[in-house]
């Protein structure tokens, strides 16, 4: 039989409570961006309006998560095309707008 000695178990365990510590806080933030996408967000890209890509149309989505996280940041804080800077989120923080392209990548990929 394996022992394992007091420091490695209680290395084991802070390992343990960190991972559940987190758990919420991802929830946390996942919630706070399916707010922000339905307040800001879901007016073009749930139907497509203006050419925005529609959530969840994955060959339309490929290309863009292809640019990687940062490119699509520049784009939501720039703004491109009919897409005004900052969405229509001119108060989200920038750790907001990451968190609804994280959101939005999640859903078309």
């Amino acid at each position: 039989m394996r022992t394992y000695s007091p420091a490695t178990m209680m290395s084991s365990a802070m390992a343990a409570l960190l991972l559940l510590a987190a758990v919420p806080a991802a929830h946390a933030d996942s919630e706070e961006a399916l707010k922000l996408y339905k307040s800001s967000c879901m007016v073009c890209h749930a139907s497509g309006m203006a050419n925005a890509p529609r959530l969840g149309d994955k060959a339309r989505w490929a290309p863009l998560i292809a640019q990687g996280e940062d490119a699509l940041m520049e784009v939501v804080i720039n703004g491109k095309g009919a897409m005004p800077p900052r969405g229509a989120a001119p108060k989200a923080t920038d750790e907001q707008l990451r968190s609804v392209v994280r959101y939005m990548v999640e859903k078309g990929s």
